[in-house]
């Protein structure tokens, strides 16, 4: 809204992890099997699918009984054949290896023969440092994946020792049968960004703080998205002269001059937070800070004992300076000016009034 000033060099709203804290990709090596697979639960929830859609249905089942699946995501409702994915979450401290995956490929193959569970879309293999070069130039060659399951199995290699009799006639036309391009690795860094788009359960997982920017400044001309708060100054100065008075007559000189620019600065300060807002929240959060300002001064400012628009004005910034908002996701990046200002951005939506 307001031009910069020539020459200054301002900060950007951003996130940052906060000083001392480690990344994302680099936390989730340190979680526990249970917040591995929480998390992963929480990223499928909020993951984006095909137009714009998501899973309808998704619960971690990871523990005994599981079937050899963690998480259940569900395209519909009904569990039903190629409608939903599977999410099975290993967390070694290296990437994963056959030796890991058959076992669990092998229980997996087991409840399908069993119809525990339909055949999914796809099986995604979740781990925090992915999977080793073995186990990925299998995923990548899917008939040869294949190949090689079956034969360490009925050779009782790779985990498979003393388990060959498990593999009978049954199981083995549901192995033949099932498409091994269904068999995924999930990257950790999408599950990250999948948990990222919620904001605030991501950041306050993570320790990432948002960083504000520098506040624009008032410009020296009056901008037309401050049109209807000015007019309400103006018009309370007005009302207390007893005569009409001018934009150019505040901002030239003249008792209300200072008082004006003061205005105009807190309305630029809650300018800054609205686009901080903007820019990593959405403005929407502005949006119910706005609300919570309203509601809570409102009473003051529409006491009968005011009787002139500056005297409202007067008590509606100074009331709003003693609310408590902690339930604002903003509230932690409050400036002193910014509540007050936030009066006037009411004003400017037609929300409040000073004069009557």
């Amino acid at each position: 809204m307001a031009a910069k000033a020539e020459g200054r060099r301002t900060r950007k709203n951003r996130f940052e992890v906060q000083q001392g804290l480690i990344p994302p990709s680099s936390q989730v090596i340190h979680f526990s099997s249970s917040q591995w697979e929480q998390f992963i639960e929480a990223a499928c929830r909020l993951r984006p699918l095909e137009n714009g859609t998501q899973y309808v249905y998704v619960k971690r089942l990871g523990g005994a009984g599981d079937g050899g699946r963690d998480i259940d995501a569900r395209l519909e409702l009904t569990l039903a054949p190629d409608r939903w994915d599977l999410y099975q979450a290993k967390h070694y401290a290296s990437g994963l290896t056959p030796t890991d995956v058959f076992r669990e490929l092998a229980k997996f193959f087991q409840q399908l023969e069993l119809g525990t569970y339909p055949r999914p879309r796809y099986y995604f293999l979740c781990a925090p440092k992915g999977v080793g070069n073995d186990l990925g130039n299998l995923i990548n060659n899917p008939t040869e994946f294949k190949r090689r399951f079956l034969s360490d199995w009925q050779c009782e290699k790779t985990g498979f020792k003393g388990r060959s009799a498990e593999l009978t006639r049954s199981l083995l036309n549901v192995i033949t049968d099932f498409d091994f391009t269904r068999i995924c690795e999930c990257q950790t860094r999408d599950l990250i960004d999948w948990h990222a788009l919620d904001r605030g359960a991501h950041h306050k997982l993570f320790g990432i703080g948002a960083q504000r920017q520098d506040d624009p400044e008032a410009p020296v001309t009056i901008s037309p998205d401050e049109r209807v708060y000015v007019d309400q100054l103006l018009k309370a100065y007005a009302e207390q002269c007893g005569q009409p008075i001018s934009a150019d007559d505040v901002m030239s000189a003249g008792q209300y001059q200072e008082h004006f620019q003061d205005q105009r600065t807190l309305f630029y300060c809650a300018e800054g937070l609205k686009i901080f807002s903007r820019d990593l929240y959405g403005e929407e959060e502005f949006d119910a800070l706005l609300a919570m300002v309203r509601k809570g001064i409102r009473p003051f400012v529409n006491s009968p004992s005011l009787r002139t628009g500056l005297e409202r004005l007067d008590k509606g910034t100074s009331e709003v300076s003693k609310l408590r908002v902690d339930d604002s996701i903003l509230a932690s990046k409050l400036r002193p000016g910014d509540l007050p200002g936030t009066c006037h951005h009411l004003v400017n939506r037609g929300q409040l009034s000073w004069v009557k």
